[in-house]
């Protein structure tokens, strides 16, 4: 099928732009800041390799990371009649593709031995903890899946894993052995299913065999792709290069894309080694530097150059120094608070100031650096009834109601009274909204905040239909169910309506109106394991990591950006240490701003009223204290058993929903509770912490624990 492209209009592409465009056929390595229109920029230069005649629509395979990303590119392409199915660019993920290709060499390759795509890797792993005579908590099979797929992308073997994470300095969760056994278990356990169980690695690894072995799987495959462009090539694994060289063979024409400034996986396998040394692989590769940024104020950028001007090292020498295109804007804020509370508390009535503005919800982030900074978020901007998400977080994949309507989605994909025309396109989005109905998608919002939240998740996937449709019109129900099991994997959930609250791991790519960077203390950002331990020395290749992720969070913001940090932070034990801001943010900070010099405690104004101590009735100082109810020095009777009771519940409920303990109660709201013996809502919310959303999620189970021990203390009074 031959494709007309139109006539290529390279006036609205700025000079450097249009450069990369225009590069003649052969490698080409676009170096594109944050913001730059590197998207444009691809599908200008797809649409100029095929109407000059040099490659034909359907040769041409665009590669990147991220479903999303890929939509977008193929959503572009087709404005310019080149996305889509048959006959036109094919734009997918690494692993898409490889899966597009593994269906259909698969035969030649390995006969009729049967295999299926793992759903999910945990179940696997988890007994293969076991059988290595691990307790398999579910924090520490989430570690060892994390050292496996590392292991995996860095093409590293089970037997070669001691040696290998002790040369790349892994924190292993146990020892590094114990880790290679739990790795060959799993192996040998996808091997002796019956037939066999392939993850997303493996997708990866066998296609580049079939190239790599196969000859004849080889000619067929280089004769129906002759050109190649891979997006975010900083990212690149061993294990993608890999099958990129596969791809390619001895050919040449490829062009990559990406900011080696932006490396922030290499704890996934990820490198930049291949985008600093195209160059040298490719000697005669046209370079081109995109500099100009579209997304963000000048004031936003400039933060930004300041940021990573800072930065030493190989990958420092790449950087880009971004130029703003946009107006004016407000200057970034800086801000320092007495601990995460008040952050919580100061970050909400600012977004509440923004919102009344008129900035939607959804154009505002909440980014921190690790996700158990975002409970105060969650709890403050939950009591003021604020909409939110948590990417990253709990998962929005293992929510229960999404677990439902993913299994509901599959059993209507079983169905063989289903005609083809029911299945893909618009017709798909009616079945989805047909099939989630029993679920509890209604067609009117809910009341009552759990099935607000329960409503939002199940519309959620068939807003993700929708947008999934848009960008293909062949989009059937088996391909959305491969979709959601990709995207599952890869932790990309659909977008919510509300303010996002995210890992900046989990915000690359991403961009808002308002973004709000959080936590910006030593030992958070950069986190406390690349400081050097003990004696050990800094970890400088780490360091310059942290330093990197905390560009990709300021080049986030398109307007508004505030940066602030604490003065101290809770401990596990209910006692708070100092914290000091960021080596990062010295420097960076105005003299004109009050957050310029670090301040002592910061002061209660006189006409605030605290809360008083509930034994000697003297007001209240510090979170911990307030949280209690109580001085620190005053006695409190807490009921051990009844303390020990709350914990159990709370671990079996964080264990159902699939978060992180302290996201139900901190240990501090269960020491006040065990101390306080609340016997109503009333009493619960009393306590500080205990806001109307998490009575409304777990009030009766508390309360029930706190009568049942009272009950049973009356029974057998000492």
């Amino acid at each position: 099928m031959m494709v007309r492209v139109p006539a290529l209009d390279l006036t609205a592409l700025d000079p450097e732009q249009a450069a990369a465009v225009r590069a003649p056929r052969g490698p080409v390595c676009v170096l594109a800041g944050a913001g730059t229109g590197k998207t444009r920029t691809i599908t200008h230069r797809i649409a100029h390799l095929i109407a000059g005649g040099h490659v034909k629509a359907d040769q041409v395979l665009a590669v990147t990371f991220t479903a999303r990303a890929a939509g977008e590119m193929r959503n572009r392409l087709r404005t310019m009649g080149l996305g889509g199915d048959a006959g036109q660019v094919q734009a997918r993920t690494f692993h898409a593709a490889a899966l597009r290709q593994l269906r259909y060499f698969w035969p030649q390759v390995v006969g009729d031995v049967p295999w299926r795509l793992i759903d999910s890797k945990f179940p696997i792993v988890s007994q293969a903890a076991q059988r290595a005579g691990l307790r398999a908590s579910t924090e520490l099979v989430r570690d060892l899946l994390s050292e496996i797929e590392w292991a995996k992308a860095s093409l590293i073997a089970p037997e070669d894993y001691p040696a290998a994470a002790a040369r790349h300095h892994r924190d292993a969760p146990v020892d590094v052995a114990k880790v290679a056994e739990v790795y060959q278990g799993y192996e040998s356990a996808k091997a002796s299913a019956d037939g066999l169980l392939l993850d997303f690695d493996d997708l990866l690894l066998h296609t580049a065999a079939a190239l790599e072995d196969y000859p004849a799987v080889a000619d067929e495959f280089r004769g129906r792709y002759r050109s190649f462009v891979v997006d975010e090539y900083q990212d690149v694994t061993p294990l993608q290069q890999r099958v990129l060289d596969a791809w390619l063979g001895e050919r040449d024409d490829l062009t990559v894309v990406g900011d080696a400034n932006q490396t922030i996986y290499s704890f996934t396998g990820a490198t930049p080694s291949y985008l600093l040394d195209f160059s040298r692989r490719f000697p005669d590769a046209t370079v081109v530097r995109l500099e100009r940024d579209y997304r963000s104020t000048p004031q936003v950028v400039s933060l930004a150059n300041q940021v990573i001007g800072a930065a030493r090292g190989r990958i420092a020498g790449t950087r880009l120094a971004l130029i703003g295109q946009r107006p004016e804007g407000p200057e970034p804020e800086f801000a320092e608070y007495a601990d995460a509370h008040a952050e919580a508390v100061a970050v909400a009535d600012r977004i509440q100031k923004l919102i009344a503005a008129g900035t939607p919800a959804s154009e505002i982030a909440v980014l921190y650096r690790t996700n158990a900074l975002s409970e105060p978020f969650e709890q403050v901007l939950g009591e003021r009834a604020i909409p939110f998400q948590v990417r990253g977080g709990e998962g929005f994949f293992q929510r229960q109601e999404v677990r439902q309507a993913v299994s509901a989605l599959r059993q209507v994909d079983t169905r063989d009274d289903l005609p083809d025309e029911a299945r893909s396109g618009a017709s798909l989005i009616t079945l989805v909204r047909a099939a989630l109905a029993p679920v509890g998608l209604t067609a009117e919002e809910p009341a009552g905040a759990q099935a607000k939240e329960r409503w939002s998740s199940l519309l959620a996937l068939v807003q993700l239909t929708e947008e999934l449709v848009s960008h293909d019109d062949d989009m059937d129900l088996t391909a959305l169910l491969r979709e959601l099991a990709t995207r599952a994997e890869a932790k990309h959930p659909p977008t919510v309506d509300g303010v996002t609250l995210a890992s900046l791991h989990a915000a690359k790519g991403l961009e808002w109106d308002a973004v709000f960077l959080a936590g910006l203390t030593d030992g958070t950002l950069p986190i406390f394991h690349v400081l050097g331990r003990k004696n050990a020395p800094v970890d400088e290749a780490g360091l310059e990591e942290e330093r990197r992720l905390l560009y990709v969070g300021v080049t986030r913001a398109r307007e508004h950006l505030s940066l602030s940090w604490t003065q101290r932070r809770l401990q596990a034990g209910g006692d708070y240490r100092p914290v000091t801001r960021s080596r990062f943010l010295n420097g960076l900070i105005p003299d004109s701003s009050s957050a310029s010099r670090i301040a002592g405690e910061v002061p209660v104004e006189a006409d605030t009223p605290r809360p008083l101590c509930r034994v000697c009735l003297k007001p209240l100082i510090g979170t911990y204290a307030t949280m209690l109810g109580r001085c620190r020095r005053c006695p409190g009777e807490v009921d051990p058993q009844l303390l020990e009771a709350l914990k159990e519940w709370r671990a079996e409920k964080a264990e159902a929903l699939q978060r992180r303990d302290f996201v139900v109660f901190t240990d501090t709201t269960l020491t006040a509770i065990a101390e306080q013996l609340p016997a109503d809502d009333a009493a619960l919310a009393a306590i500080a912490g205990i806001g109307a959303k998490k009575i409304e999620q777990y009030g009766a189970d508390v309360l029930a624990i706190v009568a049942s021990r009272l009950r049973a203390t009356a029974q057998n009074p000492r």
